[in-house]
């Protein structure tokens, strides 16, 4: 029997979140390269929750778009509602989220995968990596065509080995009822890779028409809608948005689930994988607050075009009795009708340790992967990976040096250095919290922050990067400005400011001074500069926050140079640990492992002590390690 065979720059693994960034950023930097699916519904797929976004996830779609990605712009393009969260807290925790159109989101990508120049978009499975003298050469599909390669992106999600359970049912699929993909991880395995189980879940979908919304809080979206990004043109985008909705558990809620929970897998140890702790299941939430009288659900629609309403903040795998029993406790669903149950899903995912900071196997040269796979949770933390780990494996075909975001560069940076450093022991989700210095990592900057590397790697136009550096350039000027604009104790001063709620003046200020108080801003004292210029928003949005901040943006400015010079400290590949004498045996055996590049991420290692690092340091100086040079 004829064999196909037929070769490509780069083979990408799954066209999830991940997979279409890490493919979308090879063809767009010229490799012939193919990506592959199961089943072409499941491009893009949103098999979760209906929205692209949210707290600290917002700051990746943003930065995803700055480095040439095409999250934002998908969303941007098919979005139902969309609003900027925890506007009342600081501008470092300003998060954009959007309801999505799932239907028209996964669609919509699909058509620029297939309409984008050296892509091949391929229905078929993968079943095993090929593998010579440690480097990649190719891939497999289960049919057995082969298909030759300088670089593999395994980008599979929740679909390796998979299966979806709900009470005693267990279903052997990926999610959405879509073939699982049951071949690979013997592949993976047999090549030295190690795989982990981990479990996540999602509510059941209810029937539009079966919803009492008079029982429950209209929840709208923006009055004027910001777009994720930069390219999008706001007045393009400001339409008739649809609402969700706000209602409750309450205690008979709670107490059909604890009567039940003998009956959830999850409780009966049927489940082998470990679960999210940042997005528990309702089962969860019951059992470890118990003193909480109610927890919050969001009803959200998945689309224009279908009846289904998601449940969030309810997911659940208990049976599908129970699951009506209490859907129909909640005020609102007392009649609701499920179009899809509620269901908890397994799979093979890594041991995240296992790769380098650039997304490529520290044991397979020319093998990187992204998204669920690496043992994070969420489309936006898998699109993130996959952007990374495409454009790294486009930079290794190309011969050019890959790419590391650090920590203190984006949320991006954070989120992979997490990964592959500390013993992620469940599904990763970002968080506001996990970055240091998130004041300077706003969601409003990242254009700013990361266009430069977005432009050098190939992925931002000239065009585009010229706007952001004379934006750099605008903001720079006006602040300067602002510090040296007077503003006297006259009258009229004196009245604005007493209807704006603020303090008079007994002597004149500079305008720099009245933007730093909290009840004003840069726009509200338009009325007081009449010598200042029309101006973009996004540059007024930038002068604003950076006189308001100034002090403590400059204090982590401090912070960073400190990271930096711990962190570009490097540690040479063939340092043996085992040399290192004054070294804890737990510190040397972390180490030894996990291969860190430089000082700042040893640091970063669970059981590396700083007395560890002090001696490691001290060591290096004294350049008593063997170097390859």
């Amino acid at each position: 029997m004829a064999v196909v065979e037929e070769t490509y720059d780069v083979v990408v693994v799954g066209a999830g979140h991940a997979g279409c960034e890490a493919a979308l950023a090879c063809a767009r930097l010229g490799l012939e390269t193919i990506i592959f699916t199961v089943s072409m519904d499941s491009v893009a797929m949103m098999p979760c929750n209906p929205n692209i976004g949210g707290s600290s996830k917002g700051h990746l779609v943003r930065e995803i778009d700055a480095l040439g990605g095409q999250m934002g712009i998908n969303i941007d393009k098919t979005f139902l509602q969309s609003k900027m969260l925890n506007r009342s807290k600081g501008p470092a925790v300003h998060s954009l989220r959007a309801q999505a159109d799932k239907q028209m989101y996964s669609l919509e990508m699909r058509k620029t995968l297939q309409s984008t120049e050296h892509l091949t978009l391929r229905q078929a499975e993968v079943s095993e990596i090929l593998v010579e003298d440690g480097c990649i050469v190719g891939a497999k599909t289960y049919s057995g065509a082969t298909y030759h390669c300088k670089a593999v992106v395994l980008c599979t999600g929740t679909y390796l080995k998979a299966r979806c359970l709900y009470g005693d049912v267990i279903e052997y699929t990926g999610p959405n009822g879509l073939k699982a993909a049951n071949y690979l991880t013997d592949s993976l395995i047999k090549n030295g890779i190690e795989m982990m189980r981990f479990k996540t879940g999602t509510p059941a979908r209810i029937d539009r028409r079966s919803i009492d919304f008079s029982k429950m809080e209209e929840q709208f979206g923006d009055e004027r809608i910001v777009p994720f990004s930069f390219t999008t043109d706001p007045d393009s985008i400001q339409k008739e948005q649809v609402s969700c909705y706000l209602t409750y558990t309450n205690e008979k809620t709670h107490e059909i689930i604890r009567n039940n929970l003998d009956k959830s897998p999850i409780y009966a140890g049927i489940i082998e994988g470990t679960g999210p702790r940042y997005c528990p299941s309702i089962e969860d939430k019951v059992v470890k607050f118990p003193d909480k009288e109610r927890h919050q659900l969001f009803i959200e629609p998945e689309g224009l075009y279908t009846n289904e309403m998601y449940i969030s903040g309810m997911s659940s795998s208990m049976p599908e009795n129970v699951q009506y029993d209490m859907y129909h406790t909640v005020p609102g669903l007392e009649h609701a009708k499920i179009v899809r149950n509620a269901y908890a899903i397994e799979y093979d995912c890594i041991n995240a340790n296992q790769l380098y900071a650039t997304l490529e196997f520290k044991k397979i040269h020319g093998l990187f992967s992204g998204g669920q796979f690496n043992g994070s949770s969420g489309y936006e933390e898998a699109a993130c990976q996959g952007l990374i780990a495409g454009i790294n494996a486009a930079l290794e075909v190309l011969g050019r040096e890959q790419i590391i975001i650090d920590r203190s560069e984006g949320y991006i940076g954070v989120l992979i250095d997490d990964l592959v450093t500390k013993e992620n022991r469940e599904p990763y989700r970002m968080m506001t919290s996990r970055a240091e210095y998130r004041l300077l990592l706003r969601q409003d900057n990242a254009d700013l922050r990361l266009s430069k590397i977005g432009h050098e790697v190939g992925l931002i136009s000239d065009e585009r990067y010229a706007w952001v550096v004379k934006k750099q350039e605008l903001i720079a000027k006006e602040m300067d400005r602002v510090k040296h604009v007077n503003i006297g104790a006259n009258a009229k001063v004196q009245a604005f400011l007493e209807a704006h709620g603020s303090t008079p003046l007994s002597t004149g200020v500079k305008l720099s001074d009245l933007i730093c108080r909290p009840e004003l801003d840069y726009d509200q004292l338009a009325e007081l500069d009449p010598e200042r210029e029309a101006l973009p928003y996004d540059v007024r949005e930038q002068v604003n926050i950076n006189i308001k901040y100034e002090g403590y943006i400059e204090r982590q400015v401090k912070q960073v140079e400190h990271f930096k010079k711990i962190e570009s400290k490097k540690i040479p590949d063939n340092i043996d640990y085992d040399d290192i004498a004054s070294l804890r045996i737990e510190a040397r055996q972390k180490l030894s492992k996990l291969r860190p590049i430089s000082i700042g991420q040893a640091s970063r290692i669970s059981g590396v002590s700083p007395a560890d690092v002090s001696v490691l340091l001290v060591y290096l100086e004294q350049g008593k390690y063997q170097s390859n040079d």
